[in-house]
């Protein structure tokens, strides 16, 4: 049992302490009855009790304000100080319980019940184990807090007895008053040893979390500091240097304000920005937004050029840079009154079809001339990546605009001239169909939002003026082709190429190539010869380089010979170009049998073919000669398949193509002549051959013939009526269907000729044979 023993004695109620027993402390007082309850202490034998407040705002606790279980204690010193403040300093003796507390009294008094300590509840192992298992939470506090591990660690390590050990912890460790009250509540040390070690474990488990957390702090703190001091230090170097000091991100912001665009595209600038801002700088990530946003700045979003609309200054243009070509000139005049009339209509989009070397692409630059519009040039001859006309996206590295959006951006402005050249010659491979992705880009309903992979806002390209050239149709896929308005750029006649030579060519060509105007005088009839036997095409391309030939060879003979004037005639081209290059078959001096004059036309123009027949005896045969294509090869059978079945009509033989051979011959065998346009050629020379009537040596003929006799229309009239005129011929036959194409053709080139509509074949023999 436990010795009590009630004795009466003055008591200080602490605010935010606990006093255990052997713990020194030091506190201030400054209450008059803790002042009173002090002196009274001074005056007996220096003992007061220490009780806790249970609220410590309280100034004048009564006994249920006050913790029951408190300590009483010696006082060692006394010092006042300043402003009626007492500092006490105080040793704990021995645990007490206040029974009773009289507060009327200067001083506060109680009845104070002194218990001195149960025998131990734990045996030396259980008390052993629980030694160890502090210790070992001490060593685990010790390692968190460096100055408790110097200071105040190695003496509880020392303590070899389990009670000794709990009362240096309890008060040399930092706790709170109300952990040290806990303790000193408990009466057993058990007790005791649960209030210490579930407190320790909860204070290493929190200090271990602030640390954590402090660390992580400090690491973006560090971090922060590191960027700024070297964007500081990077600052002072440019100032030093007298570099612009606003940063990219800066520089970018200032661009987006004066940029003309829609919301959408500032919108999207800006969150662009935004990230480049909270981008390390050297990243390859950081690298690609740059390149990104500077693309979007350089785009004419709603920036527009003025266009010139005056109707009358575009035709002058028209007429100055290019001669003949009516019926172009006529469609852009027509484009340009809508667009002054209705302010912004859709623009078409037109394709020039022609040979090469007919200007298709001048034409396009003389029209943006004479719009006052941007002009850009893109070809797409062999192009077969998706990605060129789209774009590459922008994950991919090293990605790029597609080319229509990098014409924009060289363009400067939103309604450019955009010529797409060669377009027939556009290809498709694994990577995607190149002639599919134009489909967007040439719809007038679907180019107000094209989108590029790379920019990934939709654009408008409603405003452009799409031209595009191309040699022929046949290679343009249908769809394309649908939404865009074919404009025919013929042959040049000769009379045309003259005036195109004398004109143009020549004063090009002398500026070409450093000589005056009064240097080098090329005569009309040398001009003449030259496109006559020096040139074959539809186009002025060769012709222009014959030109530059002169040129060239006259500027050496100025320097070597210093002669002030050239003159180059007909008679002495020859020097100058060499022998002539082409002649012309012309028309047959006399009616021959089996001879017929066809017309045929090439990518380079008219041209006139021989067709030759000869009959044999033999089994059957028909032999075809000439390097033919199959479509020729079929129209040679049918004219056949025709000429037998008119035969008896006139007195030929049943057996006589049973026993004869007939053989079809082209001169020229070696350049390949393949098309539907000799079908009735070939039933001519036959039919002459086989009854033996003569065709005339003045006429020539074109047309596809049926197994009945019909003569179907061709195409490509304007080079073949050429072709007959060059070789002299007086009559033309040609199918009754293409009566309307003779119409459109000019009066310089029907001139001199006799055109002939033929409905059958029996039209066709009849004007043909002698």
């Amino acid at each position: 049992m436990e010795d009590t023993k009630i004795i009466t004695m003055p008591v200080i109620a602490l605010r935010g302490l606990t006093m255990l027993p052997e713990m020194t402390v030091s506190f201030d007082i400054s209450r008059k009855k803790s002042i009173a309850a002090v002196e009274k202490a001074m005056v007996s034998d220096q003992r007061v009790c220490l009780v806790a407040q249970k609220d410590p705002e309280i100034q004048d606790p009564s006994l249920e304000q006050l913790y029951h279980i408190g300590t009483v204690s010696y006082i060692k010193q006394l010092v006042k100080m300043p402003g009626g403040i007492v500092r006490v300093m105080a040793e704990g003796q021995e645990r007490a319980e206040l029974l009773d507390l009289d507060s009327t009294e200067p001083a506060l008094i109680g009845e104070v019940l002194l218990t001195s300590e149960q025998e131990a509840d734990v045996d030396g192992a259980a008390a052993e184990a629980m030694s160890r298992i502090l210790k070992e939470k001490l060593e685990s506090y010790g390692r968190q807090h460096p100055k408790f591990s110097k200071e105040i660690l190695p003496g509880l390590m020392i303590c070899e007895d389990l009670e000794t050990l709990m009362l240096q912890m309890a008060s040399e460790l930092p706790w709170d008053y109300r952990i040290r009250q806990s303790y000193l509540e408990e009466t057993t040390l058990a007790g005791q040893y649960e209030v210490l070690l579930t407190n320790l474990i909860h204070e290493i488990e929190v200090s271990q979390i602030h640390r954590e957390l402090q660390e992580k702090v400090k690491e973006n703190i560090d971090k922060n500091q590191k960027d700024y001091i070297l964007r500081e230090q990077l600052k002072v170097i440019r100032e030093e240097l007298g570099e612009d000091l606003l940063s990219d991100a800066d520089e970018y912001e200032k661009q987006l304000a004066s940029l003309k665009a829609d919301k959408e595209v500032k919108e999207k600038l800006q969150k662009e920005i935004d990230r480049l801002k909270g981008m390390p700088g050297g990243g390859q990530e950081s690298n690609v937004i740059r390149t990104y946003i500077e693309t979007l700045l350089e785009l004419p979003w709603n920036k527009t050029s003025k266009d010139n609309n005056d109707i009358k200054h575009a035709k002058q243009i028209l007429e100055e840079d290019h001669y003949g070509l009516e019926q172009v000139k006529e469609r852009v005049l027509e484009y340009l009154a809508v667009r002054v009339l209705a302010k912004k209509g859709n623009s078409p989009i037109i394709c020039l079809v022609g040979p090469p070397g007919t200007g298709k692409t001048s034409i396009a630059r003389s029209v943006a001339r004479a719009l006052n519009k941007k002009y850009v040039r893109i070809s797409l001859g062999g192009v077969h990546d998706e990605a060129e006309i789209r774009g590459h996206r922008k994950t991919y590295v090293g990605a790029m605009p597609g080319r229509l959006v990098d014409g924009l951006r060289q363009a400067g402005v939103s309604n450019p001239l955009m010529l797409l050249d060669e377009i027939d010659k556009v290809s498709s491979d694994y990577k995607g169909d190149t002639s599919s992705a134009l489909l967007e880009v040439l719809d007038g309903e679907q180019n107000v939002k094209f989108r590029d992979h790379y920019v990934e806002l939709p654009i408008d390209l409603s405003n452009v003026l799409f031209i595009a050239t191309a040699n022929t149709t046949q290679t343009i896929p249908g769809p394309l082709l649908d939404r865009m308005e074919v404009i025919e750029v013929n042959s040049y006649t000769e009379n045309e190429k003259f005036h195109i030579a004398s004109n143009y060519l020549v004063e090009k060509q002398k500026d070409r190539n450093g000589l005056k105007k009064d240097q080098l005088v090329i005569s009309d009839s040398a001009l003449k010869k030259i496109i006559h036997n020096y040139t074959r095409e539809a186009g002025v391309r060769n012709l222009e380089r014959r030109i530059g030939e002169i040129c060239r060879k006259s500027a050496r003979e100025y320097l070597e010979h210093k002669k002030a004037h050239i003159r180059v005639t007909e008679s002495n081209l020859e020097k100058y170009l060499g022998k002539e290059k082409i002649t012309f078959e012309d028309a047959n001096e006399e009616d021959q049998v089996g001879i017929v004059r066809g017309l045929a036309w090439t990518s380079v123009g008219g041209d006139t073919l021989q067709i030759e027949v000869n009959v044999m005896p033999g089994k059957g045969e028909l032999k075809l000669t000439g390097q033919m294509g199959d479509v020729m090869k079929e129209s040679a059978m049918t004219a056949l398949t025709y000429v037998r079945s008119i035969c008896p009509q006139y007195d030929v033989p049943d057996d006589y193509f049973a026993k004869h051979d007939i053989h079809i011959h082209i001169p020229e065998g070696a350049v390949p002549k393949d098309g539907p346009s000799a079908g009735i050629t070939m039933a001519t020379a036959m039919f002459s051959a086989v009854v033996n009537r003569k065709v005339l040596a003045k006429v020539a003929m074109t047309g596809e013939i049926t197994l009945r006799g019909r003569v179907l229309p061709i195409g490509g009239l304007k080079e073949k009526i050429l072709a007959a005129k060059m070789a002299h011929m007086e009559t033309v036959l040609v199918p009754e269907k293409n009566r309307a194409d003779i119409a459109e053709l000019s009066r310089e080139i029907t001139k001199g000729l006799t055109i002939l509509y033929m409905k059958s074949m029996e039209d066709v023999l009849a004007a043909a044979l002698a």
